[in-house]
């Protein structure tokens, strides 16, 4: 391993840490102030987390060890697969980092393990969110797919951290193509993350419920480990987005100089996708469950379109 990859695993994982949270209570800002209320802090999912961490935990009588190490799984999942996205600095890969198909495992196993979570405690709420999670998993994992696939033949790659590394010494200009990309990387975004119209992370009512109701059983630590490796995993989607679609800031040495300009730049960037996603959410309603495919379509569609000109072009 060389030491500018070091520093790079070091500077990316800090940044993902640091600005995770900022950037949820961002996105409850903004929803909170199109509804005409004043909304929480954006420093709120910082003290959240803070709270829940000096909690105890408690386990259903039903839960076994899956319910003990799913915490554990999925922040350690979502913090290897942060490594593949660059932030702020880009370098040469080493190894398999930054592979999409290894990215892309690392998120099944995370939903995969809170999935298990969800059934493991025995409420009806956990594996009713399960078992809509897995559904849903199923439609969209094939986008997924194509959807990665497209960015793969518009960067030429296979290596999320090379295609950073092209988008940001060539500067890559706004196409069409890097637009339709765009849209479709957004859709995943949202899909991902589980956000209005597929999910509405701030409910628990139980006709609607998808990711809340896997982690209903989680308390104190582990509850904390959850939140966190959501938001942690929000970040990483949208440095995805922001970093191939809007590269330029990215930092391509280690200059100090350079590196900080990067940070307040993939922070401005962020904030305002953030206030995107929160817009996005106001202006829309929770689709009904069925009619969820459709969303996914739009991704399919785009994603294959961007195919078909990437190779017959």
């Amino acid at each position: 391993m060389s030491f500018d990859f070091f520093l790079y695993g070091i500077i990316n994982t800090l940044c993902v840490v640091l600005v995770a949270p900022l950037f949820v209570s961002v996105v409850k800002k903004v929803k909170a102030w199109t509804q005409g209320r004043q909304g929480p802090s954006v420093f709120q999912t910082y003290y959240t987390i803070a709270k829940l961490l000096k909690k105890e935990v408690i386990y259903s009588p039903d839960a076994s060890r899956i319910s003990r190490v799913t915490p554990w799984v999925c922040m350690v999942a979502i913090l290897v697969a942060s490594l593949f996205v660059p932030l702020v600095y880009v370098t040469a890969p080493v190894g398999g980092i930054g592979n999409i198909i290894l990215f892309l495992y690392l998120l099944v196993l995370a939903r995969f393990f809170m999935a298990l979570a969800g059934l493991d405690a025995g409420s009806t709420f956990g594996g009713m969110g399960s078992s809509r999670e897995m559904s849903i998993a199923a439609v969209i994992e094939p986008t997924t797919i194509i959807v990665f696939a497209a960015l793969a033949f518009v960067f030429k790659s296979l290596n999320i951290i090379d295609m950073a590394g092209i988008a940001a010494t060539t500067g890559t200009p706004v196409t069409p193509v890097l637009i339709l990309l765009g849209i479709s990387l957004f859709i995943i975004l949202i899909v991902e993350t589980a956000r209005i119209p597929v999910d509405n992370p701030e409910t628990h009512l139980e006709l609607t419920m998808i990711h809340e109701g896997m982690i209903l059983e989680q308390s104190g630590k582990n509850l904390a480990l959850m939140e966190y490796s959501a938001a942690i995993k929000q970040v990483v989607l949208m440095a995805l987005l922001i970093n191939l679609v809007i590269p330029w800031g990215i930092a391509t040495t280690l200059a100090p100089a350079a590196l900080a300009a990067a940070a307040v730049l993939f922070v401005a960037k962020g904030l305002v996708l953030a206030l995107v996603i929160g817009l996005f959410e106001s202006s829309m309603a929770k689709m009904r469950f069925f009619r969820l495919p459709g969303l996914f379509v739009m991704a399919f569609f785009f994603s294959t379109l961007i195919i078909i000109v990437e190779v017959f072009a």
